[in-house]
């Protein structure tokens, strides 16, 4: 007997069969990338797309604006901080603003005190070249020791002072400055803070010579200040200061 093989789609299938029982026929597979006749864009194909889009990041100048931002964005929030610590410390007292209406400095007046003339031998005096004359300090030293005087630090300094020499001493060596003025002449005298009686004596470009001792005046007299206005109030203003 021979078996003969009927092809599936020729074997018949009653019309009351069970439909769960009925073998599906082959049919042609979907593509996934069409719905309804439209293309459907797959995960790759969206990937590949916004992959290649630019960041900010790529566009010329971004860093230097970004940085240009970040110095402006700093220099504000300084200066924001600098403006209230610069309130509290004035609202604090710590910064004072000087008034609106200058104080005046007390003008510089000339001793008005007349002065009798000081014995030579009661007077220490100390000598500064500032004429710029070798060794002019020394001799005018050894000219007052012989008249008696008592003769301390010779030394040279500098000055702008183009007179004769200036005389500087405290409040309490005006009368020894008087004695000096005499013997010099055309002096011009200065005032300090120092507490003792000694004179400092700053011989200048403009100085030639001792008056001679006999044509000295001994008679009472004032401190002679022709430039009053290079007279100073206190030693930070002394226009000379000798080299000690």
């Amino acid at each position: 007997m021979v078996n003969e093989t009927i092809p599936e789609e020729q074997v018949a299938v009653p019309e009351n069969a069970d439909p769960r029982k009925r073998r599906k026929r082959p049919g042609r597979q979907k593509d996934p990338t069409s719905l309804h006749g439209h293309r459907v864009v797959t995960g790759p194909e969206l990937r590949a797309t916004f992959a290649d889009a630019p960041g900010p990041e790529s566009h010329p100048g971004w860093f230097s604006r970004r940085l240009l931002h970040g110095i402006v964005l700093a220099l504000l929030v300084g200066l924001v901080v600098a403006g209230l610590v610069g309130a509290w410390a004035v609202i604090n007292g710590v910064i004072r603003f000087p008034s609106a209406v200058a104080s005046q400095a007390p003008a510089a007046v000339c001793p008005a005190t007349v002065f009798d003339y000081t014995p030579n031998n009661k007077i220490s005096v100390n000598i500064y070249n500032a004429a710029g004359r070798a060794g002019l300090a020394k001799n005018v030293a050894d000219q007052l020791k012989a008249r008696g005087y008592n003769v301390g630090t010779v030394d040279n300094s500098t000055t702008s002072y183009n007179g004769p020499a200036m005389v500087v001493s405290g409040s309490s060596g005006q009368a020894a400055a008087f004695n000096i003025q005499r013997n010099i002449a055309g002096t011009d005298y200065f005032q300090d803070q120092r507490t003792d009686a000694s004179v400092d004596l700053i011989l200048a470009p403009g100085f030639s010579a001792l008056v001679p001792p006999e044509l000295v005046d001994n008679t009472p007299g004032k401190l002679s200040c022709p430039r009053l206005e290079q007279r100073i109030a206190d030693n930070a203003k002394l226009p000379v200061m000798p080299t000690p």
